[in-house]
């Protein structure tokens, strides 16, 4: 019989703790995002992956708020943000601070996220809008595309899905 462990065997960290513990090199680059929905759900799988930050561009919804807040349940305190108005400046802050800068996206020459070859080098992961994807002049700017094979009829996946999944494989193979 399987028993859920109690809140203490979780050894959760506080916000304090988590923004000062150890850190992957990942930054999270939300791409004119409209659901609040996913701004949270991206905290929340960042928080949990120990993503180093997220930044939050152009129209997409920033902290505080009550329906970003409903879904990341709090990470927004552990998790660094930082809001550009346009992508495209913060994919040129990222590749000044050293990061390889890949969009989330279908995308002629992509690379497929099983075949990615990933370790230390600090990474930045742009995802697009819930309609339109990658804004076309970050495309323009991006040092890669990595794309997650699909087998069936629908052939996109919610952002907050996307995140989950890009993660979890660069925190695996890392």
């Amino acid at each position: 019989m399987f028993i859920k462990k109690t809140m203490d065997e979780l050894e959760r960290k506080s916000a304090e703790e988590a923004k000062k513990s150890g850190k992957h090199p990942i930054i999270i680059i939300l791409d004119d995002i409209r659901s609040m929905h996913n701004v949270g759900s991206a905290f929340r799988t960042a928080d949990a992956f120990a993503a180093e930050a997220i930044y939050l561009c152009g129209y997409t919804p920033v902290p505080p708020h009550r329906e970003i807040h409903k879904t990341a349940l709090g990470a927004t305190e552990s998790v660094a943000w930082t809001h550009f108005s346009e992508t495209t400046a913060a994919v040129a802050a990222a590749q000044t601070e050293g990061y390889k800068v890949f969009a989330i996206e279908q995308a002629h020459e992509s690379t497929s996220l099983e075949a990615l070859n990933w370790s230390d080098t600090p990474i930045a992961l742009v995802f697009g809008n819930e309609v339109t994807g990658v804004n076309d002049e970050v495309l323009k700017m991006v040092d890669g595309v990595i794309e997650i094979p699909q087998y069936c009829a629908k052939h996109s996946l919610n952002i907050s899905v996307t995140v989950g999944v890009v993660l979890w494989e660069l925190v695996r193979m890392h």
